[in-house]
């Protein structure tokens, strides 16, 4: 039962992967239609308490859903809490990016390669079977994905 466990999680993570990247392609389509800017999305909060406002806040499935195609590639299959259902996706944005040049990004006035930084993640560790180490996957701004997070401690740039 462990194995079979183990490969059932490894089937989902890969099809969450699969979703990120259908994401960072849909976000690539966002750029180039917009002079290379990302968009400006937050996250909608987990609550059934929502106020009104929040209702006209950009989410990620409003502002790319003409570009996903299918809004349900922001679900991952892992996602057992319902992330997507109450929020609209199993992915969190990286608010610290919004409205930036996609071919200069900072954080907090540090300059970063795209190589370098997150855009999407998931919103929770929803591939533990993996490791503790290895829940979350990351899209990074070049497009490629990892499931750890490489911007670990202080951030030290030379």
């Amino acid at each position: 039962i462990p194995t079979l466990s183990r490969a059932t999680e490894a089937a989902r993570g890969t099809a969450c992967l699969g979703n990120l990247r259908q994401i960072g392609l849909a976000l690539q389509l966002y750029t180039s239609e917009n002079q290379e800017r990302l968009p400006v999305l937050f996250d909608k909060r987990y609550s059934t308490n929502v106020v009104a406002m929040e209702s006209q806040v950009q989410t990620v499935d409003h502002v790319l859903r003409r570009h996903l195609g299918n809004v349900q590639v922001l679900r991952c299959p892992s996602d057992r809490d319902d992330w997507f259902g109450r929020t609209g996706s199993s992915f969190s944005w990286n608010s610290l990016l919004n409205g930036q040049d996609a071919n200069q990004l900072k954080v907090l006035g540090l300059p970063f390669q795209p190589h370098e930084i997150p855009v999407f993640f998931d919103k929770e560790g929803f591939h533990r079977a993996r490791g503790p180490r290895k829940a979350v996957n990351y899209l990074y701004a070049d497009g490629h994905i990892k499931n750890l997070l490489v911007l670990e401690g202080s951030l030290q740039r030379p």
